[in-house]
């Protein structure tokens, strides 16, 4: 092959079949059987063969590119992006999926009206092939947009009103109920709960599963402090927790990072988790099990969901059913030391 970089017929002759039949794999044609697609695309890694993307781009109409979209409304959005590790989470899970296929993500922010706007019109003129969004606002307006303009979208968590969107989400009703279950099993009979702010999606499940678990067991009133997903806002939140109900002997939060400001702010006073209070988090990041002690949580696959939401989106692309598809994810609770 000499100086110049392997080409299709090179791939032809390794995987032994024809030029079109490795054009039609490389393309993402549909209709090419499946042990053949393993010997092409096999061929392709053994020579190092990368497709010419303009020349792709001609035959198939695609860039491919696809938009990761974090999108929301609140001031704080940049300081939360960088802090929380869940948006790193769904970029470690969307990778491998969009790899597989030769995509490539481009990381897109809708923090504003005009960002919303551009975003769309991006999308619009072919600057990506769909877009995998994760919104921070139970009313952020970008799913909608993008749905009425007719792209190809999926959403990290359940949109809103019945839109007609592909999504994945999690049970966070029920991974709340598994977080007062466990309380309640130790022991804890006066338990407060640190939920999300108003505006997270996953605000009203999270607390409604709390409070409903409980109900069962005869407690109709639950302490809430509301934080905003970070350390500090945790910390606040239980101090208020404590400060207006010094009886609790229980703390959930609706995520790890509050949780874990929960329990800094706890050993400050002197107040032994799990002895005195203990403190169940939401996530299972590494926030949990960098807190001392380590949290109890509910674990989120975040890494499997963003996997799904990526393979929606590509299934979409390639032609799939025109209906909506989602989802759903069940959640898992599990036990460390600060319960």
């Amino acid at each position: 092959m000499g100086n110049r970089g392997p080409t299709l017929e090179d791939v032809a002759r390794e995987a032994g079949v024809s030029r079109a039949t490795v054009s039609r794999v490389v393309n993402g044609v549909r209709n090419v059987a499946p042990d053949i697609q393993r010997s092409v695309r096999e061929a392709i890694a053994r020579i190092g063969y990368t497709p010419n993307q303009a020349a792709r781009s001609l035959v198939t109409r695609r860039t491919g590119t696809v938009a990761l979209v974090l999108s929301a409304t609140g001031r704080s959005f940049t300081a939360r992006v960088f802090s929380d590790p869940f948006f790193g989470r769904v970029v470690d899970g969307v990778l491998p999926v969009l790899r597989r296929r030769a995509i490539q993500p481009v990381l897109l922010v809708a923090e504003s009206e005009q960002a919303r706007a551009q975003l769309v019109e991006y999308l619009r003129q072919g600057g990506a092939d769909g877009a995998l969004v994760v919104p921070l606002d139970e009313n952020d307006p970008l799913p909608s947009m993008l749905v009425a303009a007719g792209l190809p979208t999926v959403l990290f968590g359940r949109p809103r009103d019945g839109e007609p969107c592909r999504y994945v989400d999690l049970d966070n009703a029920a991974g709340a109920r598994l977080a007062a279950e466990h309380l309640w099993a130790t022991g804890r009979r006066r338990p407060a709960t640190i939920a999300a702010p108003v505006t997270a999606p996953t605000a009203g499940d999270r607390l409604d599963g709390f409070r409903e678990a409980l109900a069962a067991h005869g407690v109709t009133s639950v302490p809430v402090a509301r934080g905003r997903f970070t350390v500090e806002s945790g910390r606040r939140a239980m101090a208020r927790l404590l400060r207006d109900h010094p009886g609790i002997d229980a703390v959930f939060a609706a995520n790890d990072l509050m949780a874990q400001g929960a329990c800094q702010y706890l050993s400050e006073q002197g107040v032994s988790v799990p002895g005195t209070v203990a403190v169940v988090g939401f996530d299972d990041s590494v926030a949990a099990r960098k807190a001392r002690p380590q949290l109890t949580t509910v674990r989120q696959p975040v890494e499997r969901m963003a996997a799904a939401m990526a393979t929606l989106l590509v299934e979409q692309l390639d032609g799939g059913p025109p209906e909506p598809a989602a989802k759903v994810f069940e959640p898992l609770l599990v036990v460390r030391e600060s319960t």
